[in-house]
């Protein structure tokens, strides 16, 4: 079973987030201010954090950098419509993802569940022989979903790191932004219309991220490269 924590300070919202997933045989608990959801997250193991940006105390974006210290626990945010900026801010925090106000509670389970199937706690599949990639000095274990650069572990989020087991396991390969977001945000591009162009966004901000992590000098990449007009790809 799941456990999910829900945090946002509209109660009705909370309350029918609550009975959706729990219909789906999730554990859910809740939260109505930042420093109720930081207490929370301290205290107890969950799989996913479901963090509104706008809360009572502290903020969504300060509880999500706050929760970055010590958890890589996958974070989704939820925004105001039109609110390009706490997108970006989010993501550049370290959230996984993110939905807009008002949102269907379905699409919501949707991109729940499609993290969950990634998440830390998934037992992987791969034999026990393939589980450690190293690209020179860079490694990662698949099993316990850890990453080292130079022999040092580096704290990457659930999504940096399916990210970048991705482009390990299929070196030279180019991904485009689109494809990357079928793959591993299991989202169709040609169903997003508008929000295709922050959706693609959003990849871009996993990637520099994820340089600033591993790269010795992100501005002269040496692992993941990009082939400008095409995509990304790890050498």
């Amino acid at each position: 079973m799941s456990k999910i924590l829900v945090v946002d300070d509209e109660k009705l919202i909370v309350k029918g987030i609550k009975f959706s997933l729990t219909q789906d045989n999730m554990d859910v608990s809740v939260a109505y201010d930042g420093e109720e959801a930081l207490e929370l997250a301290e205290k107890e193991n969950f799989d996913l954090i479901v963090l509104d940006v706008m809360l009572p105390k502290i903020d969504g974006l300060e509880v999500c950098s706050r929760i970055r210290e010590f958890s890589s626990v996958p974070i989704i945010m939820v925004t105001a419509k039109g609110e390009d900026m706490d997108k970006i801010m989010g993501l550049e925090l370290g959230a996984d993802d993110y939905i807009t106000k008002p949102f269907n509670i379905l699409e919501l389970k949707a991109r729940i569940k499609a993290i969950l199937r990634r998440s830390v706690r998934k037992v992987p599949q791969e034999p026990v022989d393939r589980s450690v990639l190293t690209v020179r000095g860079l490694s990662i274990d698949t099993k316990s979903r850890r990453c080292y650069v130079d022999g040092a572990e580096v704290n990457l989020t659930a999504k940096e790191f399916d990210l970048l087991m991705h482009l390990m396991k299929n070196l030279g390969t180019v991904y485009s932004r689109d494809r990357l977001l079928g793959d591993i945000w299991g989202i169709n591009p040609e169903s997003l219309g508008e929000a295709r162009r922050e959706q693609r966004r959003a990849v871009d901000v996993h990637v520099r991220r994820l340089r600033e992590k591993i790269e010795k000098i992100p501005g002269e990449p040496q692992y993941i490269h990009t082939r400008w007009g095409v995509g990304y790809y790890l050498q």
